[in-house]
């Protein structure tokens, strides 16, 4: 059981080390291109994954508040998610009122189809007695 984890325990650490080097965003990579701190990683199975996690990412927020999914979206730092950006919450607003004014039109002409419908159906009846 001691001898496989003597095994299991450094390549598990080298397989998430080389994880956390390819999403790390270039520019929070320290010293080296991640190029470079991706063969320390695999060359050098225990002391590689250990320098990448001591000294080849930086471990501080970033500049700017930005989050590393906001890297992955062509380094933009405006908005995370959509509802975080106004301009498309009022876009929303908007297309609700839309929507809303579209089916109270769609109900008024309804109603107004099912009275002609009845009016109809009254006067087909008056006319068989």
């Amino acid at each position: 059981m001691l001898r496989a984890l003597m095994y299991i325990l450094p390549i598990a650490l080298t397989i998430y080390a080389v994880i956390d080097c390819l999403n790390t965003p270039e520019d929070e990579a320290r010293h080296l291109p991640k190029i470079a701190w991706i063969f320390i990683i695999l060359l050098f199975w225990i002391v590689g994954p250990i320098a990448w996690f001591a000294a080849g990412k930086m471990r501080r927020a970033p500049a700017g508040g930005r989050t590393p999914s906001e890297w992955h979206r062509n380094h933009r730092n405006e908005w995370v998610a959509p509802d975080d950006n106004p301009e498309f919450l009022k876009s929303l607003r908007d297309e609700n009122k839309k929507d809303e004014s579209l089916l109270k039109d769609w109900e008024a002409d309804l109603r107004r189809r099912e009275e002609e419908l009845k009016k109809r159906d009254q006067g087909e009846d008056g006319e068989k007695s």
